[in-house]
């Protein structure tokens, strides 16, 4: 199995391309290397996280497991920002803006240097949209490798993990639990590496890879910790090389089918918010239309079957025990709610990858019967109205009623919403409105974890509402609506409401709206002025200054394209 794109480039022919084999020969190649095909791997190796400080043991399986399957393996590395770990603070701002550094890296690398696949390996939350965006830019045979999850911790005979320590907070300042306690929570959530434990966006989206065929069957679910990761990274680039033999690019894999598939499963499990910003994202790179609009469709045809974190029950090691996500993805299909003749990066479609799943889990406690669901519809609903006429996310499990109407409480940064909430200025029946904190406006639209888990830990998270243009993290339940479009650094409406206006949020009907006349609405319009640019050098304002509407996932090259005659 040769080299094809260094052949392609007469890289391995002529006098005129002995300064390129002389650079090869200088990282112990020999004449028979350039014959095999270069296989890129990414590796979101650090130790700025749990989440990825466990991925150098999964990067040196793949590498070995590529030079036994007859390929030569070139490294290069990733950034990765923990959301856990900056919420709440300037540094959120940048994790957004870290996915499209990570496509970057890869697509810069795997062009740069020519690659014939590449197999990309992360942990923390971004690191796989951004990762398998540039695959799609790159199109070479491409696998992801998700680094697991983390196990649970421990205290008192429960479960723990990190939204665990942010609702704390909440009943610390509620005088619920004692700052000993608190404590405790704090020094037991995590207890080593692994993403973070519930169905949050790390793992959201790797269950999401795995349906869109991305991923080996079983592997987004598997724990850090355990030796069958390390075999599954082994595994898949293995399939790699096959996947390049074969020339089965991503895509191929990656169709508007397949991203039905990806939100069907991501519906049926309660999956995050995120998904849908970066599921658009993931369209936009593989020229693939998908719309908001489309997530709203699946929702209503596929019930949410998982009892799992942060509504729920269950955590997702024990989601992996019931079957994990080939077990939804069979039931699924059986229901008809699936594109069964999707192509894997095995080669096989999902019909012929789950043809040994059982149809039903043995245990239908954390993965529930298709006929006696959780919740008849999916659970992330996409509401519109005058507050988003382009379009906002809410994530409507584990509500009792998901409609309400009450007075806003306004805020333009997270610092005093938050503040507001533990000093008990927030009542049952509010709307918090938290605004400038999208795309542009924040910019980088960060999660606002923190104010959503301090009113759960108030106990208010079934009865005040809160909107904002940024977004939630995966660990977010209650009554939220995020990713408000158009946001409010562009003139959206979310930036013309007053403290004290009339906001109803309705999810049966859809509705995100602000009950104020149309002439007030656009007499505050013309009143309207565009705040000052947050940065004006650097990352960040490249990120503000280029970056899409969150309604078309906040992609950085969205460009018109030039109609040709």
């Amino acid at each position: 199995m040769a080299s094809k794109r260094l052949r392609s480039a007469n890289i391995t022919e002529g006098a005129e391309r002995a300064p390129n084999r002389s650079m090869y020969y200088a990282l112990g190649y020999t004449e028979a290397d350039f014959a095999k095909p270069m296989v890129g791997i990414a590796n979101g190796h650090s130790t700025i996280t749990p989440c990825n400080s466990g991925l150098q043991k999964l990067a040196d399986a793949a590498i070995e497991a590529v030079r036994q399957a007859g390929g030569n393996p070139q490294v290069f590395g990733t950034p990765t920002i923990s959301d856990g770990m900056a919420m709440g603070t300037e540094g959120m701002k940048y994790s957004l803006v870290s996915r499209e550094v990570i496509a970057d890296c890869v697509e810069t690398c795997v062009q740069g240097q020519w690659m014939d696949g590449v197999l990309v390996i992360g942990g923390c939350d971004k690191n796989m949209p951004g990762g398998l965006m540039g695959m799609l830019r790159a199109n070479v045979p491409g696998i992801y490798v998700y680094g697991g999850t983390i196990l649970p911790g421990r205290l008192n005979g429960k479960d723990l993990n990190i939204v665990s320590v942010f609702e704390a907070v909440g009943e610390n300042a509620a005088g619920r639990l004692t700052d000993q306690e608190l404590k405790q929570i704090e020094l037991h959530a995590i207890p080593g590496t692994g993403s973070c434990g519930g169905m949050y966006t790390a793992n959201t989206m790797s269950s999401a890879f795995e349906a869109l065929g991305m991923s080996l069957p079983y592997s987004s679910t598997m724990a850090n910790v355990y030796e069958e990761k390390v075999a599954s990274a082994a595994e898949s680039a293995r399939v790699l090389l096959k996947a390049i033999e074969l020339d089965l690019k991503p895509r191929d894999i990656v169709t508007r089918e397949s991203i039905e598939n990806a939100v069907s499963v991501i519906m049926a499990i309660g999956g995050s918010t995120n998904a849908v910003l970066h599921l658009l994202a993931i369209a936009h790179a593989a020229q693939v239309e998908w719309t908001i609009d489309d997530f709203e469709r699946v929702r209503q045809k596929v019930p949410v079957l998982c009892d799992l974190k942060p509504s729920g029950r269950y955590l997702t090691v024990d989601f992996h025990k019931a079957g994990g996500i080939p077990q939804v993805m069979k039931m699924l299909l059986n229901a008809g709610l699936l594109h069964g003749h999707c192509t894997t990066i095995t080669g096989k479609t999902i019909t012929e990858t789950l043809a040994d799943v059982p149809d039903l889990p043995s245990d239908q406690t954390v993965i529930r019967h298709v006929d006696d669901p959780l919740y008849r519809e999916g659970h992330l609903a996409i509401l519109k109205g005058n507050l988003s006429p382009e379009g906002s996310v809410a994530k409507i499990t584990g509500l009792k009623n998901p409609v309400m109407t009450g007075p806003a409480r306004v805020f333009d940064d997270e610092q005093s919403a938050l503040s507001a909430i533990l000093q008990g200025r927030i009542k049952a029946g509010d709307v918090m409105v938290l605004r400038y904190l999208g795309p542009k406006g924040g910019p980088g639209m960060p999660e606002m974890l923190a104010p959503t888990s301090a009113l759960i830990g108030e106990g208010l998270g079934d009865s005040v509402g809160l909107i904002t243009d940024g977004r939630f993290s995966g660990g977010t339940w209650g009554m939220v609506v995020g990713h408000v479009a158009p946001e409010a650094a562009v003139g959206g409406c979310i930036a013309l409401v007053h403290e004290g206006d009339s906001i109803t949020i309705d999810a049966h009907q859809q509705l995100l709206q602000l009950n104020v006349p149309e002439e007030e609405i656009q007499r505050r319009r013309e009143a309207w002025s565009a705040p000052a640019p947050r940065y004006t050098r650097g990352v960040q304002a490249k990120f503000a200054f280029n970056c899409s509407s969150a309604s078309t996932g906040a992609v950085l090259d969205q460009f018109p394209v030039a109609k040709t005659s």
